[in-house]
């Protein structure tokens, strides 16, 4: 990447201040870029789900990694529970969604609680591990809520075999017009679900699989406690990546965590964060990263940069690091700061091999939270930063309350954020789509077939704010 008549920048910048101008390019189609990572986590596609527990969970962690991304458990969850979630995310199918089951015998009521979600608002009525029905949310309009799934099911839907043709879904279930196909094994039992849209992503997105060709998950651990044991587990569990995290990277009990988790001397990539300079992430690798998180502040949960003045803009130090990092043959994520496919485009070709994003997918069928909806019926969940008041009080919920509430004190970052879902893109596929339409299009732009080629051909100018509203498109005439 180089800048715009070569002129270096007097100040940071963020995304907001740059854009990237158009190169001579070869690439016939957006199709023909390969956006796969580089940095040992199996991804396929340069998209990370941050560690935040509003955030992700099982649900997401098994449908981006379809889709070639990576999603971080949080550290604050129990041990327990994230093994559990590894072994249900590396039990899933490569191409076919896991529904929501129901039984014969549960009720309409039920249904309508489950349905949410899931993008497709669609359950699968089981009877002796075979699918008999099909239960869509119309199904129960009007429908006294104690009925049973077996009065308001569909028996007429579209079952194909599991090693059936994506494709092949694709034109049966446009045929039929249906909301899902359900796939059998040769028994007959249900192996899962494919949506029209599901059918076609899976033409297009190939799924981050471990060297068994089961589904890539991330986790983090914190660096208070015992770190290695908890490090130990987590490999022992299956997790393909470590992130050990805190806000402050650049610190001697990070650099001791870190290098307690090397000592492990585990198979796999360590991600280690955040910091937003080059003396910070030479420190973190020389104690054992292989990838650093860069960013500190731009989230849009976070209020560090409100309440400390610490942080930096984040074009600029997602640039800085890379290099850092680059020279070292290690490779950085760039973590939050993201709005629009742009900023991931821009961080991609400012050295990152990866970005995490957060808040941007908290509004969606699979983040964790419940489905609420405010009084004028839009659809939202519930959001909240991980130095929040709400999520010390998680991480703190085994000390004295003493304690608790004296660290219930300092908290950084938003406790309550509604995440209203996207009426066009309401999950984390559309989302997915969106993004990897703008960074394919970024790339043959800069006339870039690679993540590799996009950062060294990038041209990148600087911006008023005048010009960022320039690119900005109208909702309505003026």
């Amino acid at each position: 990447m180089r800048f715009l008549n070569d002129a270096a920048p007097p100040h940071d910048l963020t995304y907001d201040d740059v854009f990237m101008v158009p190169r001579h390019s070869a690439i016939a189609s957006r199709y023909d870029v390969d956006l796969a990572t580089t940095d040992g986590t199996g991804a396929t596609l340069p998209l990370v789900v941050a560690n935040m527990t509003a955030i992700a969970g099982k649900r997401m962690a098994e449908t981006v990694a379809r889709r070639g991304g990576l999603t971080v458990i949080p550290q604050d969850i129990p041990i327990q529970v994230v093994a559990d979630v590894i072994r249900f995310v590396k039990a899933r199918n490569l191409v076919f969604d896991t529904p929501i089951e129901l039984r014969p015998d549960q009720t309409v009521s039920e249904v309508l609680a489950l349905i949410p979600k899931r993008a497709h608002k669609a359950a699968v009525v089981v009877e002796d591990g075979k699918p008999v029905g099909v239960v869509n949310e119309v199904d129960c309009i009007e429908v006294d809520r104690f009925a049973q799934t077996r009065d308001v099911m569909n028996t007429h839907f579209v079952q194909i075999m599991a090693d059936a043709d994506p494709r092949e879904a694709f034109e049966a279930i446009d045929a039929a017009r249906a909301p899902l196909a359900v796939a059998v094994d040769d028994e007959g039992e249900m192996v899962g679900v494919l949506t029209r849209l599901g059918a076609l992503r899976a033409t297009l997105y190939t799924p981050a699989t471990d060297h068994d060709g089961r589904l890539c998950i991330a986790a983090a651990v914190g660096v208070n406690g015992d770190v290695a044991a908890k490090a130990r587990a987590l490999i022992d569990a299956g997790v393909d990546c470590l992130v050990v995290d805190t806000a402050h990277g650049h610190q001697e009990r990070m650099i001791e965590a870190l290098r307690a988790v090397r000592d492990l001397d585990p198979q796999i990539p360590i991600a280690a964060g955040n910091v937003v300079d080059a003396d910070g992430t030479r420190a973190l690798i020389d104690a054992g990263a292989d990838v650093v998180k860069v960013g500190v502040g731009p989230g849009a949960m976070c209020t560090t940069r409100m309440m400390t003045g610490v942080g930096r803009p984040q074009f600029s130090a997602v640039l800085e690091c890379a290099a850092a990092a680059r020279d070292l043959g290690k490779h950085v994520w760039a973590d939050g700061g993201v709005r629009h496919p742009r900023d991931v485009a821009l961080a991609l070709a400012a050295g990152a091999s990866s970005v995490m994003i957060g808040s941007w997918f908290a509004g969606t069928h699979e983040s964790p939270g419940d489905l609420l909806t405010d009084a004028d019926g839009r659809a939202f969940k519930v959001s909240f930063g991980m130095a929040s008041a709400r999520a010390v009080a998680n991480r703190t919920s085994t000390e004295s309350a003493f304690d608790r509430a004296r660290k219930g004190l300092y908290e950084e970052g938003i406790s309550s954020s509604r995440m209203y879902l996207d009426q066009q893109r309401p999950g984390v596929e559309d989302l997915i789509d969106q993004i990897c339409s703008g960074v394919r299009s970024s790339a043959t732009y800069a006339g870039a077939s690679s993540l590799g080629e996009l950062r060294d051909k990038a041209l990148i100018g600087i911006q008023s704010a005048a010009g960022f509203h320039e690119g900005r498109p109208l909702s309505t005439s003026w």
